[in-house]
């Protein structure tokens, strides 16, 4: 795949009017029968969520926090192909697994000194890449981290902007 090719078009539109690199994405839920379960719309398609079982969930669906790692594996996988084709950087194996720590303590109010949330979230790049020099790899590293959308977000949080809203 040439890469360079695909996104030069984009790149070079980007630059000529910056404000049509601006985007936005949007994710919506939906209540069911159950008060432990919920549908999420992507708008391409829709994903079927619902508590932990450690909350008193039953486990057949993701969780929001699987849902969390989840998206950090991809967006973290999906970077790092690219930008090892980007830099021409053959590989045969790039696999990246992501592992969060939290204390359902925390979610379920038990204790107020135990935080809501992941305590702790691991990223583990495992890359197969025998030609590449160490010089490539540690610019992989760097560029893959640089890139990674929700990985950078989950680092360096944005501004939430919160509202309820009633149907009247």
């Amino acid at each position: 795949m040439d890469l360079r090719s695909i996104q030069k078009p984009l790149k070079d539109a980007y630059r000529q009017e910056p404000d049509s690199a601006r985007i936005t994405l949007k994710a919506r839920s939906s209540q069911q029968d159950t008060p432990m379960a919920c549908s999420v719309d992507l708008g391409r398609t829709i994903y079927q969520a619902q508590a932990h079982q450690g909350v008193g969930g039953v486990g057949t669906a993701a969780c929001s926090g699987d849902l969390l790692l989840g998206a950090s594996a991809a967006c973290a996988q999906i970077t790092c192909q690219m930008v090892a084709t980007a830099m021409g950087i053959p590989t045969e194996r790039i696999e990246v697994t992501v592992e969060g720590d939290l204390d359902l303590r925390g979610t379920l109010g038990i204790s107020k000194d135990v935080p809501v949330g992941f305590e702790q979230i691991r990223v583990r790049f495992a890359i197969d890449a025998p030609q590449a020099t160490a010089e490539q790899l540690h610019n992989l590293q760097a560029k893959a981290e640089q890139y990674c959308v929700v990985m950078q977000t989950l680092k360096h949080p944005p501004i939430m902007n919160i509202q309820w809203a009633s149907p009247n």
